[in-house]
């Protein structure tokens, strides 16, 4: 495929579209499982899951707010994360080209489904995703994502909203970013940093959710993990503020070479209540997984926020192998399946296909609908 910078592919083959769709599709599903096998332990201590669950931690779905496979929140605001960077490339035929507005548009979508009881179906421009009945639930979300969409003032690097707060509520939002393959690695951080400081203002609330978008970026375009960390390490380098973030992901790297993996080890570098916390225990158990079941089991067993460091790790592995490496049966009972594989699907043929969908001139008026400009 040819690439220009800040772009997307101009000229994708067949093989090169089917591979796509698989890593799109993997690393939202498996974002999506790693959430839902954290979601039941998140409060938990590694005692107290090894007590309820065995030596070995849990092994399967647990039940969460009443149902095995049940997703929470970080899985809610990656979905609509991918419907925003859509938008945006549908609102681009207007003449108007800038992301982050539209992110944050479909930010404040999310915002209302925490609010609401169900879809408001006087909002004609809401499109398909906020009409999804089951988004419509609270799943412990952040207060730093609920204070910082509580209005429709945007925050931004220059102005964020909520400074002082350096949450992973940002980071496990940011995957969809890094899907951007056609984009050069600078600007997928650029514009993960900017939609990340709409909510968390702190250096490491936001550079973190950068980083992890170009970790994601190289696991995409079918790099090693360990080339696309470095790869992070070095735009950290330029941004001032990054050395909680940089220093998270050092460690994590040097967590590697220090033996055999564990929950003990996991638990050396944090418990992922913070953004460069969850980053480094998300990559380094993407680092050390001897396959997706193992990396992401490897991930959710420790006394932290067990959904987000499984949900960072999940969009990892999903990401570099693609969804037919995800375990089987974790998919099929999957809490929103059905929506996560439409969205994943439409995500791919916009950035594979958008110019047969919709132009300044021509439209097709389904996409339209479900993506209104």
């Amino acid at each position: 495929m040819t690439t220009t910078a800040g772009s997307t592919p101009a000229l994708w083959s067949r093989a090169e579209q089917q591979d796509f769709r698989a890593r799109v599709r993997g690393c939202l599903l498996g974002g999506a499982i790693g959430d839902a096998l954290g979601a039941g332990i998140e409060f938990d201590s590694l005692a107290a899951i090894r007590a309820a669950h065995g030596p070995e931690g849990v092994t399967d779905y647990v039940s969460a707010y009443g149902r095995r496979g049940a997703v929470t929140d970080d899985t809610q605001m990656t979905l609509f994360t991918v419907d925003g960077l859509i938008r945006a490339h549908v609102r681009r035929d207007t003449g108007a080209w800038h992301p982050p507005t539209d992110v944050h548009r479909a930010h404040l979508r999310w915002a209302a489904t925490q609010r609401d009881w169900g879809p408001d179906e006087r909002e004609p421009d809401a499109g398909w995703l906020a009409r999804e009945e089951w988004l419509y639930a609270r799943r412990a979300p952040g207060n730093a994502c609920l204070s910082g969409l509580a209005d429709t003032t945007m925050g931004t690097l220059e102005a964020p909203k909520n400074p002082g707060s350096k949450g992973c509520g940002a980071v496990m939002r940011s995957a969809p970013f890094g899907l951007l393959v056609g984009w050069e690695p600078e600007l997928v951080f650029q514009l993960a940093a900017e939609c990340a400081a709409q909510t968390h203002g702190h250096p490491s609330g936001y550079l973190a959710a950068g980083a992890f978008a170009v970790i994601v970026h190289g696991a995409a375009r079918g790099d090693g993990l360990d080339g696309s960390v470095q790869r992070a390490l070095a735009v950290l380098a330029t941004r001032s503020g990054h050395e909680e973030t940089s220093g998270a992901l050092q460690q994590a790297l040097g967590a590697v070479r220090q033996g055999m993996p564990s929950p003990e080890r996991v638990a050396s570098l944090g418990e992922g209540w913070v953004a460069e916390e969850a980053l480094a225990m998300g990559v380094y158990c993407a680092l050390v997984a001897e396959d997706v079941r193992h990396g992401l089991l490897l991930a959710v067993n420790h006394g932290g926020d067990s959904d987000s460091t499984g949900s960072l790790c999940g969009n990892l592995l999903g990401a570099l192998h693609g969804e037919t490496a995800l375990p089987a049966g974790w998919v099929a009972e999957l809490e929103g399946r059905a929506t996560v594989l439409q969205l994943a699907d439409d995500f791919a043929m916009e950035l594979t296909q958008g110019a047969s969908l919709h132009s300044p001139a021509v439209s097709t008026s389904a996409w339209l609908t479900r993506y209104p400009r």
